[in-house]
């Protein structure tokens, strides 16, 4: 306080409204008077470039008591929509987290379909189509849906698993053609029974781990038979889908089974299938499943055996690096790719060093890191192969990548 009694004022809390003396003599500043009313923004900005530390405020308290509520007003809501605003990192584990859970329901619902076809054919209908339609909204939940890498837990890969990740793949093939939503569902039906014939084949025999001799891989052969007299008897599947359970071996070359059918005899919806099931089996027959090198398996010893268009979409969906991809980074950390994203070089993965040491979730596109390349398990070592799961069975499901805005 002065001897006059008038407060001091920081020159940063200076409004229009209020009446100021400066502390200066009236030949040291540009004003008429000592005293005066701040009236406009110019006269704050002039007063700042006198240098001076403070003036006297002279009236006006109310005004910058005011000034001061609506101030921390504002600061509150903007800390308001701070916290409010979802943190990518965040939102992304919970996505993928959430494509785990709905991959593990799937398996479960379609091993109930599996163990009710036979002694109550119209529940296991009932239920099958209840999932195709809860899969048709997970696919369509998104304007682009992503591909995340899923597992049950299990190294070895069930009938029911490997039913619903070919699911999964064929309904994006199918999305990505523009099929019907018809043929979106068919596709998924008859992916998810398209194996259930081999629930007719002798475990011996379907878990045999060395080569099948030829009476034994002629019987295999019969389960796509197996499995469309199995719900044909029913009288409730779609013939669409039925084509796709007996058809899933065919090739358009006709080197295929069970019946050595050619393009024009194949329809487009068990194409896919058969394409993604031929893929799926690549990648379940390596010892360290790589989705990358399974799909170049496709390109060079599969040829001819699909139509070049769909396995242009299929690698499309899959991306340069597939989830469950093993790989390098250019910062020397080893890593598995754990969902597709637009940034091809940067995807989600979880990391550690060469030594499996410090584990973790990475978001490449936010630490400037990409992939400098591909590497087989049997270039990790044994503490990177523990952690990253470089032989666990690799299967694929919905997801998205969230967004801020």
């Amino acid at each position: 306080m002065t001897k006059a009694g008038l407060p001091q004022l920081p020159i940063s809390k200076l409004q229009i409204g209020i009446t100021v003396k400066l502390p200066l003599s009236w030949t040291n500043h540009p004003f008429l008077l000592n005293q005066f009313e701040i009236k406009e923004a110019g006269q704050i900005e002039m007063i700042k470039g006198l240098g001076v530390p403070y003036v006297f405020l002279v009236s006006g308290k109310e005004v910058i008591e005011k000034a001061e509520a609506e101030n921390k007003l504002a600061q509150g809501e903007q800390t308001k929509e701070v916290e409010k605003e979802p943190d990518i990192q965040s939102e992304t584990k919970k996505a993928m987290r959430l494509s785990q859970q709905r991959f593990i329901k799937s398996i479960n619902d379609n091993r109930d379909m599996f163990s009710k076809i036979a002694s109550d054919p119209e529940g296991a209908y009932r239920a099958s189509a209840a999932l195709v339609e809860d899969m048709y909204d997970q696919l369509k939940e998104f304007e682009h849906p992503l591909l995340a890498m899923v597992s049950s837990g299990d190294n070895d890969i069930s009938i029911t698993q490997h039913g619903v990740s070919v699911a999964v793949l064929s309904m994006m093939v199918a999305n990505a053609l523009d099929l019907p939503a018809s043929d979106v569902r068919d596709v998924a039906l008859g992916a998810l029974f398209h194996d259930i014939g081999k629930l007719k084949v002798p475990d011996a025999i379907r878990r045999k781990r060395s080569g099948l001799n030829e009476h034994e891989q002629n019987y295999l052969n019969m389960h796509p038979k197996f499995g469309f007299d199995l719900l044909d008897k029913s009288g409730l599947f779609p013939p669409a889908v039925l084509k796709i359970v007996v058809q899933h071996h065919e090739y358009i070359d006709g080197s295929g089974f069970p019946e050595g059918l050619k393009a024009n005899k194949i329809p487009l919806t068990s194409q896919i299938v058969s394409l993604v099931n031929d893929y799926e089996q690549l990648l379940s027959s390596m010892d360290a499943p790589s989705p990358q090198v399974a799909l170049g398996n496709l390109f060079k010893n599969r040829a001819g055996k699909h139509a070049e268009a769909l396995v242009a979409v299929l690698v499309k969906i899959l991306g340069i690096y597939p989830p469950g991809t093993l790989v390098k980074l250019n910062d020397g950390c080893v890593g598995k790719v754990m969902m597709t994203t637009q940034e091809v070089k940067q995807p989600q993965v979880w990391a550690c060093d060469i030594n499996g040491k410090s584990p973790k979730l990475r978001f490449l596109v936010d630490e400037d890191v990409q992939i400098s390349n591909v590497v087989k398990a049997e270039e990790l070592s044994e503490p990177a192969l523990r952690v990253l799961k470089a032989d666990a069975g690799i299967s694929f499901y919905f997801s998205s990548m969230p967004t801020v805005t």
